[in-house]
């Protein structure tokens, strides 16, 4: 179907027929460490196998006796489903980190930005996938999580 046939208002009526809402949550811990996400995005699918979108970030993170933060940002998603079943998805996030320390550990507090691409893989049963991703970009130093490895499990209606 083109959309060179279609008036404005049939146009604008398809548009919004191929976007969907949802999103992902994330969770990441280890040895005192815990990080929890929430990750609501939007999508437009063009077909059964690709969708691009856009999406919001916020995360806490805290490392027991040492600090907690508070994360926000904003991402750019894509997935493509090699089958129904499995999907692959790539997403480029950059975040503002707000870091604060324990006050008797003498380091400073931190405000920074931080870039993220993300490459995953998933097993997809009609709006829910879950699997892992990898984040190409990981830097140890100033990475908001432990390991450049986490779960996912995103919603889209």
């Amino acid at each position: 179907m083109g959309f060179q046939n279609l008036n404005a208002q049939e146009y604008k009526n398809n548009f919004w027929s191929h976007v969907r809402y949802g999103g992902g949550i994330g969770l990441n811990f280890g040895s005192g460490f815990f990080s929890g996400t929430l990750a609501p995005s939007a999508i437009y699918q063009f077909d059964q196998r690709f969708a691009l979108g856009l999406g919001l970030n916020f995360t806490y993170n805290s490392e027991k006796n040492i600090y907690h933060s508070t994360i926000l940002g904003g991402s750019l998603i894509g997935l493509y489903n090699i089958i129904p079943q499995i999907q692959l998805s790539a997403e480029f996030e950059e975040l503002n980190v707000n870091r604060k320390f324990e006050p008797y550990l003498n380091f400073r507090n931190k405000n920074y930005w931080i870039p993220a691409l993300y490459l995953g893989a998933g097993y997809r049963n009609g709006p829910v996938a879950f699997g892992i991703r990898y984040d190409v970009l990981y830097n140890d130093n100033k990475s908001i999580y432990s390991e450049p490895w986490a779960p996912f499990i995103r919603f889209y209606f």
